[in-house]
């Protein structure tokens, strides 16, 4: 393959400038990762050999260099996924056998691809439904699985802690109650893991109400509503206030009790973007709570971002080693504030209708 790609540059009529550059070029390529059996190459960058091959197919017009000399996206591609995989110091990202690059390859790699991930793919792929047509699908596959709640229901939502360096801006406001350094990210996903949602941008002090309640899809939620959609609701836990298309647990009930078994539904029906948070830090360990991204709370919100296009690209075939999150202290942040008359109105009748 070297000889080959040799033959190739030296018949060409353009002169070669530094031919020791061509070289170094030419020993980058020599190990393929994707000659590895399909098995191996998962382990490795936790996409399948296919799915790898369609994200640089997809990335290549943005990442593809000009200079014979530059990098391929192959390369840029399989060092960010193996960063992403890993969680580890870029150098031994770049030195591991079919990539080859130095530290300061692998960090520009990385931020390439994963800003080239946000720009041209992160819309597509991770998609709140906007559609009636997809309104109604979402319900119907919420209504299916072993998660359902009551007609009506279209996603879990909840928010996780990504740690994060130190920054130099509003650190304090970074410090979440575990004490260490990380944004809070919300997520909302349906009962197969799909992630629907993601809103990376808070600080770790923000509590998870805070974020919701300035989320552009509570927005389109309240509007729908507003426009007489009054059968389309998301599961929350107790860190939120109940609304009319937000149902929330209900305190102390006696068991047995309609409103007891409206907790249990609830309860289960929320247990799809618990399992997620698990799954997503165990197979993109960059994110896990055992590292520290050393990157600005801005990138990290774009690295989360991407990790939430390939977990959706990869559903159901990424190799993890399920993550624990840290144990839950929702009385801390249980909302303050009484909910509204006609959010109390919704969650009646549906205790009524499915729970008496």
């Amino acid at each position: 393959m070297a000889f080959e790609y040799l033959a190739y540059v030296l018949s060409r009529d353009e002169e070669v400038e530094n031919p020791s550059a061509v070289e170094q070029r030419l020993l980058r390529d020599v190990d393929n990762p994707f000659h590895l059996a399909a098995t191996e190459f998962q382990k490795l960058f936790r996409l399948t050999p296919d799915l790898a091959e369609n994200l640089v197919a997809q990335l290549d017009g943005q990442l593809r260099g000009t200079r014979i000399t530059a990098i391929s996206t192959e390369k840029q591609v399989l060092a960010a996924l193996r960063f992403f995989a890993t969680g580890c110091y870029q150098r031994p990202v770049g030195e591991e056998w079919g990539i080859s690059m130095s530290q300061s390859s692998v960090s520009r790699s990385i931020h390439r691809v994963t800003d080239a991930i946000n720009y041209s793919m992160f819309c597509a792929k991770v998609r709140f439904p906007m559609t009636q047509i997809e309104r109604q699908s979402a319900k119907e596959t919420f209504a299916s699985s072993l998660s359902s709640f009551v007609e009506g229901t279209i996603g879990a939502i909840d928010c996780t802690h990504i740690s994060i360096l130190r920054p130099k801006c509003y650190e304090e406001g970074y410090v979440n109650h575990f004490g260490y350094h990380s944004i809070n990210v919300q997520m909302i996903c349906d009962p197969n893991l799909k992630i629907l949602n993601v809103n990376a941008k808070y600080p770790g002090a923000h509590h998870n109400s805070y974020i919701w309640s300035s989320s552009a899809v509570r927005r389109v939620m309240e509007r729908s509503f507003q426009n007489g959609n009054s059968n389309m609701f998301l599961i929350g836990d107790s860190e939120y206030l109940l609304e009319p298309w937000l149902m929330t647990p209900l305190a102390h009930k006696p068991k047995g009790s309609p409103q007891f078994r409206y907790n249990e539904a609830l309860c289960k029906a929320h247990k799809p973007v618990e399992r997620l948070f698990g799954i997503f830090k165990g197979t993109w360990r960059c994110l896990s709570q055992k590292r520290t991204l050393l990157y600005d709370p801005g990138f990290t919100g774009k690295v989360v971002n991407a990790c939430a296009v390939l977990h959706n690209m990869g559903l159901g075939e990424q190799i993890h080693e399920p993550e624990e999150e840290e144990p839950r202290t929702d009385s801390i942040y249980i909302s303050q504030g009484a909910p509204s008359s006609t959010a109390k109105r919704v969650q009646d009748r549906i205790i009524a209708n499915f729970f008496t």
